[in-house]
């Protein structure tokens, strides 16, 4: 595999370099290859089934990254599970992946109940050091890893992609993107989340370093501010709300990262807000949006937002799609759309995932074949203007109220607008089942404002202006902070777990 060829290849010529510094840890190129070595002849004795999934366990620690590599060097796809995941959850991991191997690279003492081997480093680090024949590694359609998403039946789905998907998706960062070079990269996501995967091999392919910062430093604003000061940071990945939250301390700026030169954003909407105060913090630094479904590996389309797009748009386009890749959008119908016109946003290429781990029904109906090519169905709701992709939000954020059809993120996109608001979440408030009105918790900018009821009156003056009545919401909450997930997505179940209570 190219990629596995382009991190040995870095291992060999530049054996001392840093590929990875965490907190506690830092590991070198030549650490990585020759240790992955060692862990993948390990798990080569053990004479598991072959292709069969190892299931990784920790959060942020080099001997993930070695784990990985180990995993895929003796043939077998990795499944990264972060420390912050529920252990009822990830023991719906182990059963539905029938994995028969279980790394804990973390410091904690775990009870599964599942029937699975555990091992640890200690256990590892006992293999004699041997060189892997690269036969063995995982190959074109291979799984390389399965990362386990949030299903609607409350039962994870495990999102299988193999080595082709991934070569397609580095490929493209590496000709697309301006990273190269032997660049330090923030690692934000943990590796659970596939955003990471936006840093992690696009890093290690170029010769790159990757800098983590873990969920304990983010959790103190202090600690974090210090931590990127000593990071050096060059290239920004993460998603615009992790960002957001940055932009509240005034000394984000480009004194506290003087080489930072990219801002990769992924995951969620990105707002013309928050690139306007980056272009002002980080002048010398470019801005990229992208957008893609773990599903189509990370990321399919981008958008480089410079001052001219910024005067441009006031929704900003999450771009064109990268070269071997098709973006379709179909009606209710499955009829493609006409320009302009909103329709699901079906993913055709070479990055597109086969499908669902051990589940061919959801395989079925989410992935098909289009003129010969793997396509999925996103579920995402987009229109196409001037060669241009442009988010429209969830098809399942879809709601009724009041007999209306509307959609929350459109509702979010216009109060985020509001001089007054630097961020937003609106929530449906069900009764007997039906949605009764819209509650949204805000986090305001700075007003003139000294009471909330004014507040609210201002802003609910400026949706009156964009948005017909029964869209703006019943009742206004003000935060002066959103609940967030590990993988820095503003956190909409517990958000609406604390409206109900």
């Amino acid at each position: 595999m190219q990629l596995l060829k382009a991190i040995q290849n870095n291992a060999r010529l530049h054996p001392e370099r840093l590929v990875f510094i965490s907190p506690a840890k830092q590991m070198t190129y030549g650490e990585l290859w020759q240790k992955s070595d060692q862990w993948a002849a390990f798990i080569m004795e053990l004479n598991l089934k072959k292709h069969s999934p190892i299931l990784v366990y920790g959060h942020m620690e080099p001997e993930m990254l070695i784990s990985f590599l180990g995993s895929v060097k003796a043939g077998h796809p990795y499944i990264p599970v972060d420390t912050s995941i529920p252990l009822d959850r990830v023991e719906k991991m182990i059963h539905n992946s029938q994995t028969e191997l279980f790394i804990n690279v973390s410091d904690l003492d775990l009870t599964i109940e599942s029937s699975v081997r555990t091992v640890t480093l200690e256990e590892m680090d006992k293999q004699l050091a041997s060189s892997i024949d690269p036969f063995n590694w995982v190959k074109e359609n291979e799984d390389f890893y399965i990362i386990y998403t949030s299903g609607s039946t409350g039962n994870p789905k495990g999102v299988q992609i193999s080595a082709n998907n991934l070569q397609s998706f580095v490929d493209w960062m590496l000709e697309d993107f301006p990273i190269e070079g032997g660049l330090r990269f923030l690692n934000q996501a943990p590796f659970s989340f596939d955003l990471s995967v936006m840093d992690l091999y696009p890093a290690l392919a170029s010769g790159g370093t990757l800098f983590a910062i873990t969920k304990e430093i983010i959790a103190k604003p202090k600690i974090l501010f210090e931590t990127l000061k000593k990071s050096k940071t060059q290239v920004w990945t993460s998603t615009p709300s992790f960002v957001q939250m940055c932009l509240m301390d005034p000394s984000f700026n480009n004194e506290l990262l003087p080489e930072l030169s990219v801002f990769l954003f992924c995951g969620e909407i990105l707002p013309v807000s928050v690139c306007q105060q980056l272009r002002e913090r980080f002048p010398m630094a470019r801005i990229f949006n992208t957008y893609g479904p773990t599903e189509a590996t990370v990321a399919v389309t981008f958008c480089e937002i410079t001052d001219e797009v910024l005067k441009e748009y006031q929704t900003l386009p999450v771009g064109a799609a990268k070269s071997d890749t098709q973006i379709i959008l179909l009606d209710e119908e499955n009829m493609p759309v006409s320009e302009e016109e909103k329709g699901e946003i079906i993913i055709v290429g070479p990055s597109v995932s086969k499908g669902y781990f051990g589940q061919p029904e959801l395989t079925t109906k989410a992935f098909f074949n289009y003129n010969g090519q793997q396509a999925y169905r996103t579920g995402d709701a987009g229109f196409i203007k001037e060669g241009l992709l442009y988010y429209k939000g969830r098809l399942d954020f879809q709601i009724k109220l009041h007999g209306y059809r509307m959609e929350l993120e459109e509702i979010e996109y216009h109060i985020g607008k509001s001089k007054f608001v630097n961020s937003a979440v609106v929530v449906p408030i069900y009764q007997d089942e039906r949605i009764e009105y819209l509650s949204v918790l805000i986090i305001p900018a700075e007003h003139p404002f000294e009471k909330e009821y004014q507040l609210t009156s201002a802003i609910k003056k400026e949706l009156g202006l964009v948005l017909p009545t029964y869209m703006i919401p019943r009742k206004f909450s003000y935060h002066k902070e959103l609940p967030m997930t590990p993988n820095g997505k503003v956190d909409r179940k517990q958000i609406s777990e604390k409206v109900f209570v």
